[in-house]
């Protein structure tokens, strides 16, 4: 062992431990903790990476004496998908940890008492906010926020007020990549299971799935486009209209895991083998996509690391706020991954069981 990694074990992990093996100076660093602005997003995926793999943690003091006080942050969510829920909380509990932040999570239903959640956070003290889908589309509690004036960040949606900041990823282009792949191993009818209409991902993965069509020359047909709600019941429910069609797709493409998922219980319920008889794709590379069987081919959305990058905004536009900095705010987009599983496979067709 040489004797710097005799050092960087001998104790706990310094910034210098962190600029040494992000390739960066240890200033750079400490722009990124204290999330400014002014630093490149690949250079700051580097340095959040390095400090992941080391556990480094700045020291709380160090930093309220720099900053100011502690920063209060809120999280309000109201997602149907745990999965995806678990895996951001995840994300952002640690950032904000890291970064010394109080985070209050709080649950706002949509279309149940939206604008008075988002007012008691905001009689609470809380600096700034960040909103995960469904709650980036909400109008009721952007407007509250607006008229407040408070920092706002959202999460994955591809249609930001200009005023708060965003992180997301490209899901029209994911929807489209995904499309492309089932029509490259052949399917010719690909059925599509929506998300929720409040929700602008949602159109924006519809519209890649029908601009993919368009691409290789196959009609649309809006028999095989069924609702969803991002729930697993929604699945169960879509994916038995799907396949009852007197000429059923002979693969699912589903806006998240979840009801892909739930795509597979039914395929199985009936009889049929995935992916021999039926090829099931996914959206967002939940842990649930890996702990069913067959494991799912999907879209890997990295909702950890927005859910840190959207701590990270809101932090930088709170500092600025405070240094009275003026500047748009920052919209972040993160790259996505189509993983491919063993839920998917060229068509073969035979007689399907009906039963269910």
């Amino acid at each position: 062992m040489t004797g710097e990694k005799r050092k960087r074990h001998s104790g706990v992990p310094t910034i210098a431990d962190v600029a040494r093996l992000a390739g960066v100076s240890p200033m750079t660093v400490s722009r990124v903790i204290n999330s400014e602005t002014n630093v490149r997003a690949e250079t700051r995926e580097a340095v959040n990476a390095a400090i992941r793999q080391l556990d480094y943690a700045p020291n709380p003091a160090a930093r309220r004496l720099a900053g100011g006080a502690q920063l209060r942050m809120g999280l309000l969510f109201s997602n149907p998908s745990e999965a995806y829920l678990s895996a951001f909380l995840l994300g952002s509990l640690d950032q904000a940890g890291r970064a010394d932040i109080q985070l209050v999570v709080q649950k706002c239903d949509v279309g149940d008492h939206e604008r008075e959640v988002a007012e008691r956070l905001i009689r609470g003290g809380i600096d700034g906010i960040i909103l995960p889908p469904p709650l980036c589309d909400s109008p009721i509690v952007l407007d509250t926020l607006r008229a407040a004036g408070i920092p706002t960040v959202v999460v994955a949606t591809n249609a930001p007020p200009p005023e708060v900041g965003a992180v997301a990823i490209d899901d029209r282009a994911a929807a489209h990549e995904m499309t492309t792949h089932l029509l490259t191993l052949g399917h010719e009818r690909i059925g599509f299971i929506t998300g929720n209409d409040n929700i602008h991902a949602s159109a924006e993965r519809l519209a890649g799935y029908r601009a993919a069509l368009t691409a290789q020359g196959r009609p649309l047909d809006d028999a095989l486009v069924v609702p969803g709600l991002y729930n697993y019941r929604s699945g169960l429910e879509a994916a038995e209209e799907l396949l009852d069609l007197s000429d059923p797709p002979t693969a699912i493409f589903a806006s998240n895991d979840d009801m892909a998922a739930a795509s597979v219980a039914v395929a199985h319920r009936r009889g049929l083998d995935v992916p021999g008889d039926l090829t099931v794709c996914g959206f967002d590379d939940s842990a649930l996509a890996t702990t069913i069987w067959p494991e799912l081919t999907t879209i890997r959305q990295p909702i950890a690391d927005m859910s840190r990058a959207a701590v990270q905004l809101l932090a930088g536009m709170l500092f600025d706020r405070r240094e009275a900095r003026r500047g748009d705010a920052p919209h972040v987009r993160l790259d996505y991954t189509l993983i491919r599983r063993r839920s998917d496979a060229a068509p073969r067709r035979r007689p399907s069981v009906r039963s269910r």
